[in-house]
């Protein structure tokens, strides 16, 4: 972290214009459950992954593929959306399901994040699962870094303010505050208070509570899981895939 001139962290999509992410690396969280989601996809398989703000973007990039090659995956207020192959659920991202296939993903919080920090230098997907590659790749970037959270239609939510601070936990920011901007500390600070029980303290956010009543627990528990998934994705010309710098 110590060539690294400043780290900061937006807490929604809306916490955040086009502008400010310009020319800086950019890692994009959503813990419940889109980043959870396009990383798992990769791992197991995935050949890329399209991001996109609405259905209607969705069908279009859709039209312009053959029908073998693709899948439509996503949700709507946590809800699968109806005529998609795959909702948002990492589970569903089975190596059988997905090895091979283009995958145009849409959500409701997730992969509006990733459309509007479009200016940035530099996108990743990060979240507990792929921590420790996260923190190599922040750890080897002399960029500005900025990480942001996705929230909830467009509000903060703990489980990814949590998993930005405890990048930050794992970066050494203790002991390099003075690269921390505003929003780091805030974000390093909910760390320090609940570092210690992640697992409870997600099960126990609004997202996972709104979650509870749509799909199975056990989606809770695999995103709150750490470092499962030797993957970086990033975006390369609206693109997902694996990094291979």
């Amino acid at each position: 972290m110590s060539d690294l001139a400043t780290i900061d962290v937006y807490f929604s999509v809306h916490g955040f214009q086009e502008e400010d992410v310009k020319g800086k690396t950019v890692v994009i969280i959503d813990v419940l459950r889109a980043s959870s989601s396009i990383i798992q996809a990769l791992q197991n398989g995935a050949n890329k992954i399209i991001p996109v703000e609405d259905l209607a973007t969705a069908g279009r990039i859709a039209q312009t593929m053959e029908t073998a090659d693709f899948l439509l995956c996503g949700e709507k207020d946590g809800i699968k959306i109806e005529g998609y192959h795959l909702g948002n659920s990492p589970l569903e991202y089975t190596e059988e399901s997905i090895k091979g296939k283009t995958l145009i993903f849409n959500t409701t919080n997730g992969t509006k994040a990733i459309k509007k920090a479009a200016l940035a230098k530099q996108i990743y997907i990060g979240t507990f699962l792929n921590m420790s590659s996260i923190v190599h790749m922040i750890q080897q970037c002399s960029d500005q870094v900025v990480l942001i959270c996705s929230g909830w239609r467009g509000k903060q939510s703990l489980e990814d303010t949590l998993c930005a601070g405890t990048i930050l936990n794992a970066l050494g920011a203790s002991n390099q505050p003075q690269i921390l901007k505003d929003g780091a500390k805030i974000a390093f600070a909910l760390f320090q208070q609940y570092g210690d029980s992640v697992v409870d303290t997600i099960f126990h956010s609004d997202h996972a509570n709104r979650l509870k009543d749509l799909v199975s627990e056990d989606d809770i528990s695999f995103c709150s899981t750490s470092n499962t998934h030797d993957v970086l994705p990033a975006m390369k010309d609206g693109i997902i895939t694996f990094n291979h710098d």
